[in-house]
Formats: structure tokens, C-alpha cells, sequence
């Protein structure tokens, strides 16, 4: 691949749209200084400084594409709570579309809390609702999803499953037959409850632990062959044309069941590893829509989640900088 190449799938990203159905959330950071123990417990008071919102889960995925200059089509449900109005506010400050968005009374926005100092996370505080959205509910997002489909030309399907609770079974199922009657590319980014719902997908990219929870295995992490034997094993049995699992700082390795290929991790100053994962599916499923090789997926997914791992926080990829580490990575 050549530098003039690289150019042209970043153009090619450009015509894609993308639809994301799944677990969006909230992601606010508390930021701090650390300057006393508490006199009630051996734990450090955090004298909050700023407060921010960003969005996260499968809306970060839907910036991670926007970002890369693709078009996202988002479909999550949200709380009717203050938290859900921050992220309407948050999708319109972000120039997405909230058209997908559903609003349930009965659930919670989906928040991450993170309480930060001096660059490092010390603590975090979850709420959520996990339970399955109610059948009216799927029922209604199915629809919006189909409308969308017939009357759109989409390239790529993405679940972005946190286990929150808006991937059913049942929209799993409907989505996925979907989109192979509509000739769409499917990718998931799966979670344990549902890993093994999935069948007949595109691409599926779980990562190290994920994959040994779903599939009840009890590899070592640096066990690469051992792992690749399982995964072509699994994209097998369930159908899948490509299998990727990310390793964190161990890299990647893919499988398209006729080759299978082991990417190490670029060295790399690490600050946060979250919203790796939302990265690397954005990039891995654009690479997919635009008929790349696995072998180019794979280099250009690996760098952008190393990428995003070097700021604090939920952030998206910097699609200049991923083009210039891109074109280094070839000359190199």
C-alpha cells in the first residue's frame, strides 16, 4: 500500500453511512486535585475542579465514524431524566442526528462518572439500566432501523452491545436478516450476555476477554496460537466471515478463515484505555464497508485504538493523525 492509497480510503470513507443501534451513554468526567486523606477513611478527597459531559458507548461509535468523515445513523434509547437531556444536547452540539434516539420513562440514561486527578482515573460510578428494553420498544426501533434501510443506501450495520439492554435477542435476529436481504455489511462489538446471539455477522470483534467469557475458554493471554485456533473455531460455528479480537497492548489478531494474521501493538505512551474498543470498531467497520483487505483492517484499527489510549477520556479518533501514522506504518 502506497501513500497516495491511504488517501483514497479516507475518500472512500467519505460516501459511507453507517447505522449504530445500541447502548449510548453518557460519559461525565470529574476532574480534581487530590490534596488530603479522609479523616472517615483511607481514601483521597478529590476537590472537584470542572465538570464535563461527552458522549459514549454507541454514540461514541457514531463520532468515531463521524470523525473519519463517514455519516452515522444512531439508534439508542435514552432515560427521560436530566442525564437524557444532556445527551440530546450533547448529539446536537456534535452535529448528530437524534432521529433515532428513543425515550424510555421506565429506564435510566446510561451514565459513567469518572473522577480523575492529576490524569489518573481514581474512581467511577455507574447508573444504569441493564434489562432488555420492552418488546413495544424493540418492536418501534426495529421499524425506525427498516424505514431507515429502504429508504437510505446504508453500507454497514454496526451493534454496539454494553450489555444495557437495547440489543435483544429478537433485534439481533431481525436486524441481522435485515440486512443480508438488503445486501448490508454487518459488525459487531459484543459483550457477554450476547455474545453467543450473534450469527451469520460480517465482522465480529470481540476483545481478549470478552472472547474467553463467551466462549467459556480459559486461554492464557499470551497464548496466540491457542487463541486463533479458538477463534477460527467459533467464526465457524456461528457463521461469521471475519473474526478479529483486539489484545489490548498485545495487539490484534484476525481471521477470515483462510488466513490468519497477528498484529502487535505500536509502542506507545498509554493514559486510558476507554473508548479503545468504540474506535476500533468504527475504523474496523469502514474498512469492511469500503472492501479492504483484513490485513489493512487489522494495521489501521490497531493504530487507531493505540491512538485514542494516549489522551484521558472518552475520545474520538483524529482522522489526520490516523492518516499520518497510517502512511508512517507503511514507510517503516
Amino acid at each position: 500500500m502506497k501513500k497516495t492509497q491511504v488517501n483514497q480510503i479516507f475518500q472512500k470513507f467519505e460516501g459511507l453511512k453507517a447505522i449504530i443501534i445500541g447502548d449510548a451513554m453518557v460519559d461525565t468526567y470529574l476532574w480534581g486535585k487530590i490534596e488530603r486523606i479522609s479523616p472517615e477513611a483511607p481514601i483521597p478527597i478529590v476537590s472537584i475542579t470542572n465538570t464535563e459531559n461527552r458522549l459514549g458507548g454507541a454514540a461514541n461509535v457514531s463520532l468515531n465514524i463521524s470523525s473519519l468523515g463517514a455519516t452515522p445513523l444512531l439508534f439508542a434509547v435514552i432515560g427521560d431524566d436530566e442525564k437524557g437531556k444532556d445527551f440530546l444536547k450533547l448529539l446536537k452540539k456534535r452535529k448528530l442526528s437524534p432521529e433515532g434516539i428513543l425515550v424510555d420513562p421506565d429506564r435510566k440514561t446510561t451514565v459513567k462518572s469518572r473522577v480523575i486527578s492529576n490524569g489518573q482515573h481514581i474512581a467511577r460510578v455507574d447508573e444504569e439500566s441493564i434489562h432488555y428494553i420492552s418488546p413495544e420498544l424493540e418492536q418501534q426501533l426495529y421499524k425506525s432501523v427498516k424505514k431507515t434501510v429502504e429508504n437510505q443506501q446504508i453500507d454497514v450495520i454496526i451493534f454496539v452491545d454494553y450489555d444495557k439492554g437495547v440489543i435483544t435477542p429478537s433485534l439481533v435476529k431481525k436486524v441481522t436478516e435485515l440486512a443480508k436481504e438488503k445486501n448490508i455489511k454487518t459488525a459487531v462489538d459484543p459483550k457477554n450476555r450476547n455474545f453467543q446471539l450473534y450469527k451469520n455477522i460480517d465482522l465480529f470483534k470481540p476483545n481478549f476477554k470478552e472472547f474467553n467469557l463467551g466462549t467459556k475458554s480459559n486461554l492464557k493471554k499470551g497464548d496466540l496460537e491457542g487463541l486463533l485456533k479458538a477463534a477460527v473455531s467459533h467464526k465457524q460455528k456461528r457463521g461469521f466471515k471475519l473474526i478479529f479480537v483486539t489484545l489490548s497492548e498485545l495487539g490484534v489478531i484476525i481471521s477470515n478463515g483462510v488466513e490468519e494474521s497477528y498484529y502487535p501493538a505500536n509502542i506507545r505512551y498509554i493514559a486510558d484505555v476507554s473508548g479503545a474498543g468504540d474506535t476500533v470498531i468504527s475504523v474496523a467497520s469502514l474498512c469492511l464497508s469500503a472492501g479492504l483487505s483484513p490485513k489493512i483492517l487489522a494495521m489501521m484499527s490497531n493504530i487507531a485504538g493505540g491512538l485514542v489510549c494516549e489522551k484521558v477520556g472518552v475520545v474520538p479518533i483524529d482522522k489526520e493523525l490516523l492518516i499520518k501514522e497510517v502512511i508512517a506504518n507503511i514507510d517503516s
